[in-house]
């Protein structure tokens, strides 16, 4: 038993290792922003978050739906 929790912990030091020593590598600089010659930075660049909030409020909706579904089961069990 010994042997497999040194492995264990030996696996996970080295995947720690690995996982967060590629953050201390420098990032690379942002891009340049065109500029109109107003001055003012070109408008553009924003993502839509349409679908994915769509995504996320139904993951949600679908989550509070088996947690009140498990609650009305274990409830219906004790009595």
């Amino acid at each position: 038993m010994k042997k497999h929790i040194k492995i264990i912990v030996a696996s996970l030091f080295i995947t720690a290792g690995l996982t967060f020593s590629t953050a201390s590598f420098a990032q690379p600089d942002p891009p340049v922003v065109p500029v109109t010659g107003t001055g003012t930075a070109m408008g553009g660049g924003s993502a839509p978050i349409g679908s994915g909030l769509f995504i996320l409020l139904t993951a949600a909706a679908g989550y509070g739906a088996k947690k009140v579904r498990n609650i009305y089961n274990s409830r219906k069990e004790a009595e």
